[in-house]
């Protein structure tokens, strides 16, 4: 039996996913902390949120994250991926950075504006 806390809504559900019997899942409020509870003990994902370098703009970092969820397992080589980027302003929101980053079918993209200075 593994004990949980649900992170789909603010509500925060302490749940209890017995393995033994097919994933059953106890103590969610609703279907999506079932899905939770099961996804998390069987195919765990995560968004990863990070920066990367950018010159020429105002600030030196600029906000990435993955567009969907990744494997939990392949976090560690998309952040090494990650790590190489280096970009130069402008940068927009949402402007894809790397496309199906480490095979996972998710994309890196910017979180915020960044202009070009002058």
């Amino acid at each position: 039996m593994k004990e949980l806390i649900c992170i789909v809504c603010p509500r925060g559900c302490h749940l209890l996913v017995d393995e033994e019997h097919g994933y059953a899942v106890s103590g969610n409020s609703c279907q999506r902390g079932e899905e939770y509870g099961k996804a998390e003990l069987t195919r765990p994902t995560r968004v990863v949120t990070s920066t990367v370098c950018v010159a020429g703009a105002a600030y030196p970092r600029c906000p990435v994250k993955t567009n969907a969820p990744i494997p939990k397992g392949e976090m560690f080589r998309v952040m090494d991926e990650i790590a190489k980027v280096r970009l130069k302003a402008p940068v927009h929101i949402g402007q894809v950075l790397i496309q199906d980053i480490c095979g996972t079918k998710a994309d890196l993209v910017a979180t915020c504006d960044l202009p070009a200075l002058g």
